[in-house]
C-alpha cells in the first residue's frame, strides 16, 4: 500500500470545499455574527492597548529623557568622589573599558525613610550587546522578581579623574516601567473576559434571534412537506408583506394555489375520461345487444319470405282449405309491403346504433386515406428536386420508361411520404457522393412471385436506387436469418446489431447481449435477436473476417 500525501490534502481540501453546502443557514448566520464581532472587539482591543502603551511608554521615555540631564553631573561626581545615590524609580549604571559595571544610582521606591529597595536592571555586560544596543532603548528584566525597566545605553563616555586623568565607559540609564506593562496586563485580562461575555451574550440572543428569523423558512418546509405527501390544500402562513419573507410567502401561496387548481382540473379531465370510456364501453355493449334484435327481425323476415316461395301474383283470393293466400304458399303483396317494411324499419334502427358507434370511433381516428388519381411522374419529379437541394453534389437521375402516363389511384399525401421515405434512407445512409437512381416504369403486382393461373395485375412501379457499399456478407446473413426467425424487432435493435457485427464480428453471446442491454425480441418461434445474430455468424463461418 502507497501513502500519498498529496491525494490526502486534496481529499481534505475537498471535504472543507463542500463544507458550506452541507452546513445549515442559521449555524453560517450565527459563526458568521461572532466571527465579525469577535474580530471588531480584537480591533478594539488591540488598538486600545496601543494607544495606552505608547502614551505610557511616551512618559516613561520622558522621565528617561530628563534622568539623562542629571546623568553627566552625577557620573563626574561618582567619579571624582566615589559613593552611589539613590533615585526613585530611577537607576543609573556606570560600566567602565575593560571593567566590572558600578551601581552609580541605587533604584529605591518612595521617599525618605520609607523608600525601599529595587532589584537592579537585568543589563548584559558584554561589549556585543552594549555595542548592538547603543543609542537604543530597550526594556529588559530586573535581576530579580518580575519587574521590567527601560533602559537607554550611551557608549563611549568619557569623565575626567581627580588626578587630572580620564576614564572612558558605558553608561546605562533605566526608569522602572513595571506599572506600565502591569496596567497594560490588566487591561488584555479585562478584554478578553469582557469580549469573552459579550461573544456569549451574543451567541445567546444571536441564536434565538436567528431561530425567530427562520421559523417563517421552517413553516415553508413543513408546508413543502405537506404537499409532497399529497395535501394540495396545504399554504404558507401570511406575514408582512413588507418583509422578504412575507412577499416570498405570498408568492408561494399563489403558486401553490395555482398548483391545486391544475391539480385539481387534471383529476376533474381523468375523471371525465374515466366517465366517458365507462359510457362508451356501456354503450357499445348496450348497441352490440341492441343490433341482435334488428338482425334477428331482418334475418326472420328473409327466410319467411324465401318459405313462403315469394309474390303471388294470381288474381285468386285466399287458398281454398284454409291454405294460404297466393296459393302453393307465397305471399300476397300486402304481406310482402309489410315485410319490406318492417325490414326497412330494423334497418333504420341499426342505422342509428351505427351512426352512434361511428360517432365515437372518430373521436380517436386518423385521417382516412383518400383516393384520387394521381400522377407518379409529377411526385417522382418533385422528390428528386428536392434531393438534388439537399444533396447538390449528388448525381441524382430519374429515369422514366416509354409509354402510356402513370396515373393511379392512392393518396397523393401519403405517396409523397412514402418517396419522400426512400429517398432519405438513400441519402443517409450511403457515402457523400453516392449516385442515386430513380426509375419509373409500369410492371405488375407479381413480380417476383411464382406464375399464377389469373393474369397479373398491372401497376405503376417506382424504384430508388443507390450505388452503394451495401451490406457485408456477415450483415446480409444476419438479415436473411432474421427475416426467417424474428420481423418484429425495432429499427434501433436492427442498427445495433449491424454495427456490433461490424466492431466485434467475434463477439460471443454474452457480448452480444450486453450490448443489446437485454431488449430481446421474442416473437415467431421464440427466436430472439441475439440468437439471429449469432447464428447468422456462425452460418457465415470465418469468412468475413478481416472484411466487416
Amino acid at each position: 500500500m502507497t501513502y500519498s500525501p498529496s491525494s490526502d490534502s486534496g481529499g481534505a481540501w475537498q471535504t472543507i470545499r463542500k463544507l458550506p453546502g452541507r452546513t445549515p443557514l442559521r449555524v453560517k448566520l450565527i459563526t458568521a455574527v461572532l466571527a465579525l464581532v469577535a474580530i471588531a472587539l480584537a480591533v478594539i482591543s488591540i488598538a486600545g492597548i496601543t494607544v495606552l502603551r505608547n502614551y505610557l511608554l511616551g512618559q516613561a521615555d520622558g522621565q528617561l529623557q530628563f534622568l539623562a540631564q542629571q546623568a553627566g553631573n552625577t557620573m563626574q561626581h561618582y567619579v571624582f568622589a566615589g559613593g552611589t545615590a539613590t533615585g526613585n524609580g530611577a537607576s543609573i549604571t556606570w560600566i567602565p573599558t575593560d571593567g566590572k559595571a558600578q551601581q552609580v544610582v541605587q533604584p529605591v521606591r518612595g521617599l525618605g525613610s520609607g523608600a525601599t529597595a529595587l532589584p537592579d536592571p537585568n543589563i548584559p555586560s558584554s561589549a556585543s550587546w552594549l555595542t548592538a544596543h547603543a543609542g537604543q532603548r530597550v526594556t529588559v528584566d530586573a535581576k530579580s522578581g518580575d519587574r521590567k525597566w527601560l533602559v537607554e545605553v550611551y557608549t563611549r563616555q568619557v569623565f575626567n579623574t581627580p588626578d587630572g586623568g580620564s576614564v572612558t565607559g558605558t553608561v546605562i540609564l533605566g526608569v522602572d516601567v513595571t506599572s506600565v506593562y502591569t496596567t497594560i496586563g490588566k487591561l488584555t485580562s479585562i478584554d478578553l473576559i469582557v469580549s469573552g461575555i459579550a461573544l456569549a451574550g451574543l451567541a445567546v440572543i444571536g441564536v434565538a434571534m436567528v431561530r425567530s428569523s427562520l421559523r417563517p423558512l421552517v413553516d415553508i418546509e413543513q408546508t413543502a412537506e405537506g404537499i409532497a405527501a399529497g395535501d394540495l390544500t396545504q399554504r404558507v402562513p401570511e406575514r408582512d408583506p413588507r418583509t422578504e419573507v412575507g412577499r416570498l410567502g405570498r408568492s408561494l401561496n399563489a403558486m401553490l394555489a395555482q398548483i391545486e387548481t391544475a391539480f385539481r382540473a387534471r383529476a376533474d379531465s381523468e375523471a371525465a375520461a374515466r366517465t366517458s370510456e365507462q359510457r362508451m364501453r356501456q354503450f357499445v355493449a348496450d348497441a352490440s345487444h341492441e343490433l341482435r334484435t334488428p338482425l334477428t327481425a331482418i334475418r326472420g323476415f328473409a327466410e319467411y319470405y324465401r318459405q313462403r316461395g315469394g309474390l303471388d301474383l294470381t288474381p285468386n283470393g285466399p287458398a281454398p282449405n284454409g291454405q294460404p293466400a297466393g296459393g302453393n304458399g307465397t305471399l300476397p303483396p300486402a304481406d310482402l309491403d309489410r315485410i319490406m317494411r318492417r325490414v326497412e324499419q330494423e334497418s333504420a334502427r341499426m342505422g342509428v346504433l351505427v351512426e352512434d358507434m361511428l360517432l365515437l370511433a372518430r373521436l380517436d381516428q386518423q385521417r382516412p386515406l383518400d383516393h384520387r388519381t394521381v400522377d407518379l411522374l409529377t411526385l417522382a419529379a418533385d422528390a428528386v428536386h428536392d434531393a438534388r437541394v439537399v444533396a447538390p453534389e449528388r448525381s441524382i437521375n430519374l429515369t422514366v420508361s416509354s409509354g402510356a402516363a402513370l396515373l393511379v389511384l392512392g393518396d397523393e399525401v401519403r405517396l409523397r411520404q412514402v418517396i419522400g421515405n426512400l429517398m432519405s434512407n438513400a441519402l443517409v445512409h450511403t457515402p457523400d457522393g453516392t449516385p442515386i437512381d430513380v426509375r419509373l416504369r409500369s410492371g405488375s403486382l407479381d413480380e417476383g412471385a411464382p406464375p399464377a393461373a389469373d393474369p397479373p395485375l398491372s401497376a405503376a412501379v417506382l424504384e430508388v436506387a443507390d450505388r452503394g457499399p451495401g451490406l457485408t456478407p456477415l450483415q446480409a446473413a444476419f438479415r436473411k436469418h432474421h427475416a426467417l426467425q424474428c420481423g418484429f424487432c425495432t429499427p434501433g435493435m436492427l442498427t445495433t446489431a449491424h454495427a456490433l457485427l461490424t466492431e466485434e464480428p467475434d463477439a460471443d453471446k454474452k457480448r452480444i447481449r450486453e450490448v443489446l442491454s437485454g431488449n430481446l425480441c421474442r416473437c415467431t418461434g421464440y427466436i430472439s435477436i441475439v440468437d439471429a445474430v449469432y447464428e447468422a455468424r456462425a452460418a457465415y463461418g470465418t469468412k468475413d473476417k478481416g472484411k466487416t
